[in-house]
């Protein structure tokens, strides 16, 4: 369709990334740190996985356990990201219309596509980027895009 918004117009990039051979640790703190809920696990440039805040709740002992703090985080430090992280994940590439990637999110209730060219990831949409579409489609003044 002519004039038909592609997810190059919306999507986060470059998206924020982890090494595949990081520990649960080391992603949680990325998470944590940088705000975000939606990582993509990369193989040097080939994404490879995703690792989200549902996976980090998932995967996170319960405080309930029985366990000793220091167990506790060695769970974390010990378990390999590689062994939590969702592998394969739906994926779209920067031409993909803003229409399908809303679909794929809404069919598949996922919260973000990473974008790739080949296996390369070069960004992410999330829902979020999916609002900020949607306000500014529907807004009659042109709105500024937040980081």
């Amino acid at each position: 369709m002519p004039g038909e918004h592609r997810v190059r117009d919306f999507m986060t990039t470059p998206a924020l990334s982890i090494p595949v051979d990081s520990s649960l640790l080391e992603a949680v703190l990325l998470l944590r740190r940088s705000g975000i809920r939606h990582l993509p696990v990369v193989d040097g440039e080939r994404l490879v996985g995703i690792f989200t805040e549902r996976d980090m709740l998932r995967f996170s002992p319960s405080l309930l356990m029985k366990i000793s703090p220091d167990e506790y985080n060695a769970i974390f430090e010990t378990t390999p990201l590689e062994k939590v992280m969702t592998r394969d994940p739906v994926r779209v590439t920067p031409e993909t219309p803003m229409r399908v990637a809303a679909a794929l999110l809404q069919e598949k209730k996922i919260g973000c596509l990473p974008v790739v060219e080949g296996d390369r990831l070069v960004g992410i949409i999330t829902v979020t980027d999916m609002l900020v579409a949607l306000l500014q489609l529907l807004s009659p003044v042109p709105l500024a895009r937040t980081p």
